[in-house]
C-alpha cells in the first residue's frame, strides 16, 4: 500500500492518497480555500465547515481523498449513495461500493468513488490515470 497523508479539524480527518490521485482538481476548483495544490501543506483544513469539505471529498473522482469522522459514533464516512455521472471530457464516475470483474476472471472491492475510463487512452484501464487530458477527449 501506497504512503497516505491525513489532515484533522478535530471532527473530520481527510486522508490523501498521493499515488491514485489523477489530479482532476475538482477538490481545488471546488473548495479552493481547503485544497490547493501549490501550498504546502496542500490541504487546509481550518478553511471551511466540516460539512462543506466532506461533501467536496465525496466529489473526488479516483477515490484519492477519503474521510473519516472523528467521533467513533459517527458513521457518517460510511454511507454513500450510489450513483453514476459522466464527466464532460472526463471520466465516468461511479460513487458507492462496487465489485469489479476483470476480463481475466479476476476481481477487486471498490469503495467510495470510482473513475473508468471513457477516452480509450488510460494505462490503467478499465479506470481513468488522467491520459484524457493530454488526448485532448471531447465527449
Amino acid at each position: 500500500m501506497g504512503k497516505t497523508k491525513e489532515y484533522s479539524n478535530g471532527e473530520v480527518t481527510v486522508v490523501w492518497k498521493p499515488e491514485t490521485c489523477i489530479h482532476a482538481a475538482i477538490c481545488a476548483k471546488g473548495l479552493p480555500k481547503v485544497f490547493q495544490p501549490r501550498e504546502r501543506p496542500w490541504v487546509k483544513i481550518e478553511a471551511e465547515t466540516t460539512e462543506a469539505i466532506v461533501n467536496q471529498v465525496k466529489q473526488c473522482p479516483s477515490g484519492a481523498l477519503s474521510y473519516y469522522m472523528n467521533d467513533e459514533e459517527d458513521k457518517t464516512s460510511e454511507i454513500l449513495e450510489t450513483k453514476i455521472e459522466v464527466l464532460e471530457n472526463g471520466p465516468l464516475l461511479v460513487y458507492g461500493t462496487l465489485k469489479v470483474t476483470h476480463n481475466d476472471g479476476s476481481s477487486e472491492l471498490k469503495n467510495k468513488t470510482t473513475a473508468f475510463c471513457r477516452c480509450g487512452a488510460s494505462n490503467n484501464k478499465p479506470y481513468c490515470d488522467g491520459a484524457h487530458l493530454k488526448a485532448g477527449f471531447q465527449g
